[in-house]
């Protein structure tokens, strides 16, 4: 007895005690408001994923470079190098370069944490893409959701001139033939351009300022912007809620999924573990990035058939495509083959992405809420265009690498780059035709699967002597969510066209043609939610 009185007081006194301690971090600190958030609601669909791959690829850059950074030598001064690479005894290079062949060769795992560096690059950058089209195509960036959907465009951005930086900084024939690349675009820049070349590299190309700047922008500007979006970009998500897919019981004022806290920290952590894993697997047996095979950089030599990496080739393809156009103005060059792919054209692709979500309110007319995922066909034009888009992409990426395509193929250069002018500009809108009539196809199907049923794949004879396809109704998650996504059949109007005002008639006829076949309500008026179609 007198033993469970004392374990009984000991429990008393331990809970006092935390208690006091809750109550006292809980008045400095947000605990029992974080504790809340351990229940939130994250949806279980795989391409939700693809944002926490470039999350988790990210972490992997940040703990390898960490790692780079005390064996990198950020500097251009000339050195002799006496290594343990045989092939380059003797030769003068860079300090830098010279440090990333002592990483590669004499620091044990030095080359397993570089290549991880690069890999883990590659895959944050391609995750991010992969992220932002899935966000296009289900419309995910629509109200409330601009400002995150301009945070992420942000992050790519900034993803570009950090890898950039990144690839450029071992002073390798490679790179040193993009930064030349690079300087020639600075260039092009009409008045200014000679300008912003003296200021980035320092003085005439290539000078010896540019590794050390780069290296600072490498390791601390650009890291540090990264940081702070992804920061605003989590807690926008976290206080916006996920978007989620449609069904029963998912609607636009809830969120359907597992709990932060244990499953989903669960299911995230074994991805991280999985994609650290992968990264490292591939960084053990496929070689990257080899910088001794090209040698360190030189200014009278170009490295034959060199390619950059694929964030950036489909600049390095458009650069190829446009033709020796120049202009002269004033005593001044205007170099267009320049100037029109390497600055115009990520101009305009930076800007359109930026504009996009709101061009889309102003055209469709539709300014409510939604936390509910488009399917890619309920709205035909906006995934016409992002596969025309991809499609332009595509082209660009390939005509990057078509000297290699000619040489393997054996096929001439200027036949090649012909092919890819020529699909640059039928492709695209070829594509986008093409989606558009599959998707408005796939939700005509969508309606008689609604209407008459699945198909059994029975053709049964009738007494006439015709044929006819048998059908099973649908189960009712599927029918659920087909009458909530299912876009209705366009009413007549009611009113003849010339008693409408013009302004109303500009945007009907907008909307008629950005979404098909659905109708979006007037102001004032609203959509029927999934619950009132369902009753």
């Amino acid at each position: 007895m007198l033993w469970r009185r004392r374990r009984a007081r000991a429990g008393a006194r331990a809970r006092h005690a935390t208690e006091r301690t809750t109550d006292y971090i809980d008045g400095r600190l947000p605990l029992l408001e974080g504790g809340g958030l351990l229940r939130k609601a994250f949806p279980d669909h795989w391409s939700f994923l693809l944002g926490e791959i470039a999350l988790y690829s990210f972490v992997v850059l940040l703990l390898t470079g960490v790692w780079l950074t005390l064996f990198f030598h950020p500097s251009m001064t000339e050195v002799v190098y006496h290594g343990s690479y045989r092939p380059l005894e003797g030769v003068r290079m860079s300090a830098a370069y010279e440090s990333t062949l002592d990483i590669s060769f004499e620091v044990r795992g030095g080359l397993l944490i570089r290549q991880l560096h690069h890999w883990a690059a590659l895959v944050f950058l391609a995750a991010i893409g992969l992220h932002l089209l899935r966000i296009f195509f289900t419309g995910a960036f629509r109200r409330p959701r601009e400002v995150n959907w301009l945070i992420g465009v942000t992050l790519f951005l900034l993803a570009l001139a950090e890898g950039f930086a990144g690839y450029s900084l071992p002073d390798d024939l490679l790179s040193g033939t993009g930064l030349r690349i690079a300087q020639g675009i600075m260039l092009s820049i009409p008045v200014v351009g000679t300008y912003v070349s003296m200021f980035a590299f320092g003085g005439e190309f290539p000078g010896e300022d540019l590794i050390p700047r780069l290296y600072s922008l490498h390791i601390l500007l650009l890291p540090g912007l990264l940081l702070a979006l992804i920061a605003v970009h989590l807690i926008l998500v976290f206080h916006l809620k996920h978007t989620q897919w449609a069904g029963r019981g998912r609607t636009n004022r809830n969120a359907v999924g597992k709990p932060m806290f244990p499953q989903f920290i669960a299911t995230s952590g074994g991805l991280f573990f999985m994609v650290f894993g992968v990264l490292t697997l591939l960084s053990g047996v496929a070689q990257i990035n080899p910088v001794w095979a090209y040698g360190p950089y030189r200014a009278d030599v170009v490295s034959t058939g060199s390619q950059p990496d694929w964030y950036v080739g489909f600049l390095e393809g458009s650069l190829r495509l446009v033709p020796p156009w120049e202009t002269a103005v004033a005593g001044h060059t205007v170099m267009w083959n320049v100037l029109l792919p390497a600055v115009v054209l990520p101009g305009a692709l930076f800007a359109v992405l930026y504009a996009y979500p709101f061009v889309e309110r102003w055209v469709s007319g539709d300014r409510g809420e939604h936390h509910l995922c488009d399917r890619p066909r309920d709205n035909p034009v906006r995934t016409g265009l992002g596969v025309a888009a991809i499609s332009c992409y595509g082209v660009l990426l390939a005509a990057g690498g078509n000297d290699v395509i000619a040489h393997a193929f054996r096929i001439s250069v200027n036949t090649l780059t012909w092919v890819f002018r020529i699909a640059f500009v039928l492709l695209p809108p070829l594509a986008f035709m093409v989606t558009k009539r599959i998707c408005v196809a796939l939700q005509e199907a969508d309606r008689e699967r609604l209407t008459e049923g699945e198909e059994t794949g029975e053709v049964r004879q009738t007494i006439a002597g015709g044929y006819q396809e048998s059908h099973e109704p649908l189960d009712e998650e599927r029918r659920y969510v087909l009458r909530a996504r299912v876009p209705a059949e366009p009413p007549a109007p009611a009113e003849a066209e010339g008693e409408v005002p013009r302004a109303r008639r500009l945007r009907a006829t907008l909307s008629t043609w950005y979404y098909g076949d659905r109708v979006v309500p007037e102001e004032g008026e609203r959509e029927s939610s999934a619950d009132e179609l369902e009753r």
